[in-house]
């Protein structure tokens, strides 16, 4: 879902899809020259599409490379980039929301059972519980 538009400043979003139309690329023809201006050959129309539609905001590795294929002054981009990363900010919820320090994911207890415990071992398998002898 793309956040809300405050007024004020274009969003970048709405200006990179601006800039792209305004000089008659897709997104899959502006990928393919930012990959061949910056020699990385890993971008896609799809991360072309996430920064449009606001999903996430480019870093300032493409924004310079945006800056220099769209021929628009980066400080105007980086602005841009700027007010959606404190937009961004403004609408996460409140708690964790990445992984706790160490990589360690927070795990929670199921809340139902989805099928009943086992009553016997499987072949090959010793019980976990204690036998008695029958």
């Amino acid at each position: 879902m793309t956040p809300p538009t405050p007024p004020g400043p274009e969003p970048l979003g709405p200006l990179l899809a601006r800039l792209r139309r305004g000089r008659g690329r897709s997104q899959q023809a502006l990928a393919a020259e930012l990959c061949a201006a910056s020699g990385v050959p890993t971008l896609s129309r799809h991360e072309v599409s996430r920064w449009e539609r606001q999903l996430r905001v480019p870093g300032g590795f493409w924004l310079g490379w945006l800056a220099v294929v769209l021929a628009t002054p980066v400080e105007l981009l980086a602005e841009a980039a700027g007010r959606a990363r404190r937009a961004r900010r403004r609408a996460q919820p409140a708690g964790p929301a990445r992984p706790r320090a160490g990589g360690t994911p927070i795990l929670r207890p199921r809340r139902h059972a989805t099928h009943a415990p086992r009553s016997s071992p499987r072949r090959g398998q010793q019980p976990s519980w204690p036998c008695r002898p029958t």
